[in-house]
C-alpha cells in the first residue's frame, strides 16, 4: 500500500494522471499511440522548407486555464506558475481528450515549459516556430516578451536569440480565444456546431540558423514555359544555387540572387496529377558574400497547371490542359480525441489514403486548415484540394476590426500553402457565412494568386438564418450550389464559369458503438451498409448524367467521416467502420471520372 501511495504521488507530480485518467468518449485507432508518445506528432513540420537540425517542443507543458486563469490578451509579463500542477499535452487543444484537460471552452490559456539548446547550436540564431495558436498569442522567453501573433490558422515564428541564456530556458505562451465569432473560426464558432477549440493546436518547434538564412520561398510551376518560377526570401540579395532533381539525377541547376524572382528550367516536365503525383526534389543553397554556405534547405514541387477552358463549348476546369471530373469529399478534419488535431501522423495520412482508396480525386478542406504535413501527403499521394477560408460569424460587428482580421488571415493562409501543387482552388466564403465584400474579395484572391481557381462563395444558394444572402457573386471561376440530398438542381456553367456542386449527399447511417454521445442526425437515412451504398451509387450515376449533359464539373459528397452529431460520413467518426461497401464506391467513382476522360477524347 505504501508503494502504491508513493507511485500515486509521483504520477500526480509528473502530471501523468492528469493527461491519462479520463476515458476517451470515442477512441480512434491512434488514441493510445498519441497518449504514450513522449513527444507526440514529432515529424518535421515543414516539408517544403526543411533543414536537418531542429527540436520538437511538443509534449507535456505546465498549464493554466479555466475561469480563474489570468487574462492572456496582450500581457506585458508572463503569469506566475508557482503552485500550478495542471499539465497539458501539446499540441492538442485543451478542449480535447488528448490534451488531458478537456474543458468545454477555454478563453485565457497559459502554457509553460523549459528547454536546453544543444551545444552544437552555439553561435546560431534560434527560431521558435508555432504551427497554429488560436487566436491571440504572446510569447515570453525567460520572462521577456519575444513576440505576439494574431490568427488561429496560420503558422508564425520569432527569432528568440536575444532572450536566451546558457543552460535551461523558460518558454511561456499566453493565448486568448474569445471564440465569439468576430475572428475566423469556421465550425469552431459561436453557433456551436462542434466542440470549440482554443490555444495551441499544432506543433511547436525550434531550429538553428545562421544570421543570413532562407526565411521563406515561393514556387510557381509554369508548365507551358517548361520552368519553375522561384523566389527566395532572405536577409540580403546574396547568391542562391537552386537544383532540381527527379529522384535519380539533377535535371536543372541555376545560379541566382535571393530577393528577386528567377526561373529554373524543366525541359521535359513530368506533370503532377492525381493519377501520377510526381514531385521533383528541390535544394536551395544560400551563400555568404565571402562564398561560404550560409544556409541550405530541401523542398519539392509539382509541375501542373489549373485553368478554365472549354470542352465542346462548355466551360470546365482543365488540369494540365485536360478536363478532369473533380469528384471528392467534404473533409472537415475533426477528431473525437484531438478535435482539430489529428492524434498522430498515421491518422493525419489515413483520411487522405482512404479518400484515394475509395476512388475520389478531390477533397474540399472545409472551414479549417491543416498542418503543412497534411498538404505534403496530399501532394505526395495525389489528391486535389479545395481550401476553404474559416468563416467569421459576426462580420458586421466592429467591421474595422473583424473584416481586417479576416483579410489578414486569408492572405496568411494563401501565403503559407501557396507552394502545394495539390491545392487548385481557394474558397473564401461558404454559404454566405460571415460573407462580406464577396465580389471584391474574390477578385482580390484571383489577382493575388492567378495560378489557381477561386470559388468566391461556395453554395451561394444557402445562407444562415441571421444574414441576408449575397447570392451568386457573378465572378470567380465557379457557379457553385449546395443541394441536399441532390444532386439534381445543381448549378450549370455560364459563359465564363464552370459548374460545381460544392456539397451534396449527406445520407446517414447509424452505426451502434461508433457514434458521438449526442443526438445524431443527417439529411436523409438508410438502414444498412448495403442500402446506403445503393443510394450512393444512384447519386453518382445522377452526377454522371449532370456531368455529361448539363456541364457539371465538380461534385463534392458530404462527407469523409461522421463529425460529432452528424452521421453522414463514409467512415464513422472514430475511423473504425467503413459505412459503405468501399469497393462499390470506388467502382462507381472511377467510372464517372473515366467518362470525363472519354469526353476529352471525343472533343470536336
Amino acid at each position: 500500500m505504501k508503494y502504491y501511495n508513493t507511485l500515486l504521488i509521483a504520477l500526480l507530480i509528473t502530471g501523468y494522471l492528469n493527461v491519462s485518467a479520463q476515458d476517451a468518449q470515442l477512441p480512434t485507432p491512434w488514441t493510445n499511440d498519441a497518449m504514450q508518445a513522449s513527444v507526440p506528432l514529432s515529424e518535421y513540420p515543414r516539408p517544403q522548407l526543411q533543414r536537418d537540425e531542429w527540436m520538437c517542443l511538443n509534449g507535456k507543458w505546465d498549464y493554466q486555464g479555466g475561469k480563474g486563469a489570468p487574462v492572456a490578451l496582450h500581457p506585458q509579463a508572463p503569469a506566475s506558475f508557482e503552485g500550478v500542477h495542471e499539465k497539458i499535452l501539446v499540441p492538442y487543444c485543451p478542449e480535447s481528450f488528448l490534451s488531458g484537460i478537456r474543458r468545454k471552452q477555454e478563453i485565457n490559456m497559459w502554457y509553460q515549459r523549459t528547454f536546453e539548446l544543444p551545444a552544437a547550436w552555439k553561435g546560431k540564431q534560434i527560431i521558435l516556430h508555432f504551427g497554429a495558436v488560436d487566436h491571440n498569442a504572446t510569447v515570453f522567453i525567460n520572462g521577456k516578451k519575444a513576440g505576439a501573433h494574431e490568427g488561429g490558422y496560420d503558422a508564425f515564428n520569432f527569432n528568440i536569440t536575444p532572450f536566451l541564456k546558457s543552460g535551461s530556458n523558460t518558454l511561456v505562451v499566453a493565448a486568448q480565444d474569445l471564440n465569439d465569432g468576430r475572428t475566423p473560426s469556421g465550425k469552431n464558432g459561436p453557433r456551436g456546431d462542434y466542440t470549440f477549440t482554443s490555444g495551441i493546436w499544432q506543433t511547436v518547434w525550434l531550429e538553428p540558423v545562421s544570421s543570413n538564412y532562407i526565411k521563406s520561398i515561393r514556387l510557381l510551376p509554369d508548365v507551358d514555359g517548361r520552368r519553375l518560377k522561384v523566389f527566395v526570401n532572405s536577409n540580403g540579395a546574396n547568391k542562391i544555387v537552386a537544383a532540381a532533381s527527379d529522384g535519380h539525377k539533377t535535371v536543372s541547376q541555376v545560379d541566382a540572387a535571393a530577393g528577386s524572382y528567377f526561373y529554373l528550367p524543366i525541359e521535359k516536365p513530368v506533370l503532377w496529377s492525381p493519377d501520377t503525383p510526381f514531385l521533383y526534389d528541390l535544394k536551395l543553397t544560400l551563400y555568404n558574400p565571402d562564398g561560404s554556405v550560409a544556409d541550405e534547405v530541401k523542398s519539392y514541387f509539382g509541375m501542373r497547371d489549373i485553368k478554365l477552358g472549354k470542352l465542346n463549348g462548355v466551360v470546365r476546369p482543365l488540369l494540365n490542359g485536360k478536363f478532369v471530373m473533380q469528384l471528392g469529399l467534404l473533409d472537415q478534419g475533426y477528431w473525437p480525441d484531438g478535435v482539430l488535431t489529428a492524434p498522430t501522423e498515421d491518422a493525419l495520412k489515413f483520411d487522405i489514403s482512404f479518400t484515394k482508396k475509395a476512388g475520389y480525386n478531390l477533397i474540399r478542406k472545409h472551414m479549417k486548415t491543416e498542418p503543412q504535413r497534411f498538404y505534403y501527403w496530399a501532394d505526395k499521394m495525389g489528391l486535389l484540394v479545395w481550401q476553404d477560408m474559416p468563416a467569421t460569424w459576426y462580420q458586421h460587428e466592429d467591421t474595422a476590426v473583424t473584416r481586417k482580421v479576416f483579410r489578414q488571415e486569408l492572405k496568411a493562409i494563401i501565403d503559407e500553402h501557396y507552394n502545394s501543387p495539390s491545392i487548385i482552388t481557394w474558397v473564401p466564403f461558404n454559404e454566405n457565412w460571415g460573407a462580406f465584400d464577396v465580389k471584391e474579395i474574390t477578385n482580390w484572391v484571383k489577382a493575388y494568386d492567378p495560378s489557381r481557381l477561386v470559388n468566391g462563395n461556395s453554395g451561394f444558394n444557402n445562407n444562415p438564418s441571421y444574414q441576408k444572402p449575397y447570392g451568386d457573386p457573378g465572378n470567380g471561376d465557379y457557379v457553385d450550389t449546395h443541394i441536399y440530398v441532390g444532386p439534381y438542381g445543381a448549378s450549370v456553367p455560364d459563359n465564363k464559369r464552370a459548374a460545381s456542386l460544392g456539397e451534396f449527399g449527406g445520407v446517414g447511417l447509424f452505426t451502434r458503438g461508433h457514434m458521438w454521445p449526442v443526438e445524431n442526425n443527417a439529411y436523409a437515412y438508410e438502414p444498412t451498409q448495403a442500402a446506403l451504398t445503393d443510394r450512393y451509387v444512384l447519386l453518382m450515376e445522377q452526377v454522371e448524367q449532370l456531368m455529361k449533359y448539363k456541364g457539371l464539373s465538380v461534385a463534392i459528397y458530404t462527407q469523409t467521416t461522421d463529425v460529432e452529431h452528424e452521421v453522414n460520413g463514409v467512415l464513422t467518426y472514430d475511423r473504425k467502420v467503413e459505412k459503405m461497401q468501399v469497393e462499390r464506391v470506388k467502382e462507381v467513382n472511377e467510372a464517372v471520372i473515366d467518362e470525363a476522360v472519354k469526353m476529352n477524347a471525343r472533343e470536336h
